[in-house]
């Protein structure tokens, strides 16, 4: 038996890969389309925090971008592990390991375009994601970006991955719906450095989806291998904490105005 909640966010499922196959003609559009846009910059009273889950929610090897979706059908073997008003995270197993895969969906109080710039704002990371001590840029494509990243916490060795980024979006009656996925591409990176572990292994995505004008759906799927020594029960741990706070990071950044005037609104 599915709950309220959990049938809602299956209608209409359907996986990353086969959104992103099914849509590769369409040309990305270059705003959201939104009528009322005041509405947007009303104040989001939410503090943020975005501070050990920058090691954990970087991915692992599972092909999981290639199949990740709004759906938590428990006949796939999704579990609700915590719900809060503000999200939902879900788990389940992952084959030969003890780390977890979650998908977590939850609710932001602003266009789905709006939010995509903020998750685009890659650059500007170390300015609002603790920990974050470096972000770059390596090149960008007509579909997708690769970009660099050191972390650098308290309790831990920094960490670094390179990542190269599929970015997809396309029109529905509301706005844009928007997909990133992502995939290791350290060869495309700097080398590794002597004191900073890196990763090797990373899959995970983004799914934006209008909830009306001026409000968004966000879904959140990550498989998780920091490297290092850490225990996978601390690991899961992490992850389920550290995903309710990038959704604060990302509801707390989003009411900047920059956000909706790169976005056109």
């Amino acid at each position: 038996m599915i709950n309220r909640r959990e049938r809602r966010v299956h209608r209409d499922s359907k996986n990353f890969s086969d959104l992103y196959r099914d849509l590769h003609s369409l040309e990305n559009a270059g705003c959201c389309g939104v009528s009322d846009k005041n509405v947007y910059h009303r104040p989001m009273h939410r503090r943020i925090f975005h501070g050990l889950m920058s090691i954990f929610l970087i991915g692992g090897s599972s092909g999981l971008a290639d199949e990740v979706s709004h759906s938590v059908n428990p006949s796939e073997g999704w579990k609700l592990a915590v719900e809060t008003k503000d999200v939902a995270i879900y788990s389940r197993p992952h084959t030969d390991s003890r780390l977890k895969e979650f998908r977590a969906i939850g609710a932001i109080d602003a266009p789905t375009c709006a939010v995509h710039a903020v998750i685009d704002d890659f650059e500007g990371y170390p300015r609002f994601m603790p920990y974050t001590v470096e972000c770059r840029l390596i090149k960008r494509e007509s579909d997708s970006i690769v970009g660099y990243q050191r972390l650098s916490p308290r309790i831990f060795e920094d960490r670094d991955y390179t990542l190269r980024v599929w970015k997809k979006s396309w029109p529905v009656a509301d706005g844009l719906v928007y997909l990133d996925r992502w995939a290791p591409a350290n060869d495309l990176g700097p080398a590794e450095k002597k004191g900073v572990v890196r990763v090797k292994i990373c899959d995970g995505g983004w799914l934006l989806e209008p909830d009306g004008a001026i409000k968004t759906r966000a879904t959140y799927s990550v498989y998780t291998d920091s490297g290092g020594m850490i225990p996978a029960f601390i690991a899961n741990r992490a992850s389920q904490t550290g995903i309710s706070k990038l959704f604060a990071a990302v509801r707390k950044q989003v009411k900047n105005p920059k956000y909706a005037l790169r976005a056109g609104l």
